[in-house]
């Protein structure tokens, strides 16, 4: 009968593993990018192991770790872990990671310092290294000197360590205000469905389809980020650009993050290395300038600011059109009354739910919105909706049509 077993089990981040013996845990594996090579990963490192149903006190542990990885505050602290065969320096170095809190982040030499065991950082990180717990030691949770990110053996690398401390300072202390009142929209929403309704008979029978208004607001440290960000995401698709950004981020230090001062002292060979095109590089760069300059609003003066100033400001900047001033204004500053009449899945939406074939014009679209005023951002958001119900239908036309025009087999 054998004394080792693993398993595999879902989190945010994706698939990861889990071994154990009679002693406790004997290993954490993350996300390999598919079940098969987490599978096969967990064979090469505990090849007596097989893979089967986890005893209680690892269920408990697998689902601490389920928890803290979707961002809910969790206690990993009391895992038994099994150390035989772990160096002694890394078993301090490991207890020592273990004190270090969600939300927060130690250095290589921090680690050092705690054990006191001076102009060891180097040891440390080779440590870390080869940390066989993931998670339950934190290894993510410590950066190199100046804040660096520095280098994590999971796959993914460092966008891993970087997603992994994102999701852990959802809960952390904020460091910096936010953008939108912290998550508070400058009108009611129940008085905005309301208005909507009375306003237009479409709308309502739109907003009964698809139910409460559900819109949500995105908090960010500065309006510089939050612009970073969008030029970031132009033209690419959600998963390519928070590819591209998170190693954009990952040349920064953790603590600081991307400041425009920062993005000036870094070489252009460094930030077209994290993926980002001549184009959007010049971009970035502008909108470092102008920031640094102060020709950027601070938090303060923005929320003074009303939409159209808003929009004028910011559309100086090289790469900033009036389509990102605007989802700014609804999702950044929850604005009640924009409306982004150039955006293709509004005019869709626009279109599906009056019951038209042809899509409405900017223009156009912008003359009868005028109904929906002062709250043509919830608005937008239904319309929005109304676009995507409209892509399942679509789907099935064509899959109808394709089985239409297909050939019928002759019986024999």
């Amino acid at each position: 009968m054998t004394t080792q077993a693993f398993a595999l089990f879902d989190t945010a981040i994706g698939a990861c593993a889990i071994a154990w013996g009679p002693h406790g845990v004997l290993g954490v594996q993350l996300p390999e990018g598919r079940d098969p090579a987490t599978r096969a990963r967990m064979a090469k490192r505990f090849p007596d192991a097989s893979e089967g149903p986890p005893p209680p006190d690892v269920a408990r542990a697998i689902d601490a770790i389920v928890a803290l990885l979707r961002g809910d505050a969790a206690d990993l602290a009391r895992i038994e872990l099994d150390m035989d065969g772990v160096p002694p320096f890394h078993r301090k170095v490991y207890a020592a990671a273990r004190g270090i809190p969600p939300g927060k982040t130690w250095s290589y030499g921090d680690v050092a310092a705690h054990l006191e065991a001076p102009g060891s950082a180097r040891a440390v990180g080779q440590a870390l290294g080869k940390n066989p717990f993931a998670i339950i030691v934190p290894c993510h949770r410590v950066l190199a000197a100046g804040g660096k990110v520095g280098g994590f053996t999971a796959n993914g690398g460092v966008l891993t360590k970087l997603r992994m401390l994102t999701i852990e300072s959802v809960h952390a202390e904020p460091k910096a205000p936010a953008l939108a009142g912290d998550g508070v929209f400058d009108f009611d929403p129940a008085a905005a469905v309301a208005h909507l309704r009375a306003a237009d008979p479409a709308l309502a029978r739109l907003i009964d389809e698809v139910g409460p208004f559900g819109m949500k607001l995105r908090g960010t440290p500065s309006l510089f980020f939050a612009l970073a960000e969008a030029i970031v995401y132009q033209q690419l698709t959600g998963k390519a650009a928070a590819t591209i950004f998170a190693r954009v981020q990952a040349l920064f230090p953790w603590e600081a993050g991307i400041t425009p001062e920062r993005l000036l002292r870094l070489s252009d060979e460094k930030l077209r290395g994290a993926g980002l095109s001549r184009s959007k590089l010049a971009s970035l760069r502008d909108l470092a300038t102008k920031s640094a300059a102060g020709e950027i609003p601070e938090l303060g003066e923005l929320r003074g600011l009303g939409d159209a100033a808003i929009i004028e400001r910011l559309t100086q900047v090289r790469g900033i059109g009036r389509w990102t001033a605007e989802m700014l204004l609804m999702f950044r500053l929850g604005r009640a009354d924009v409306l982004p009449a150039d955006d293709y899945g509004v005019r869709k939406g626009f279109a599906a739910a009056m019951r038209k074939r042809e899509l409405p014009s900017p223009k156009d679209l912008a003359k009868y919105g005028e109904r929906w005023k002062p709250f043509r951002s919830a608005a937008s958001w239904y319309l929005w909706r109304a676009a995507e119900r409209t892509k399942p239908r679509a789907a099935a036309k064509k899959a109808s049509a394709r089985k239409k025009a297909a050939p019928k087999k002759k019986r024999s």
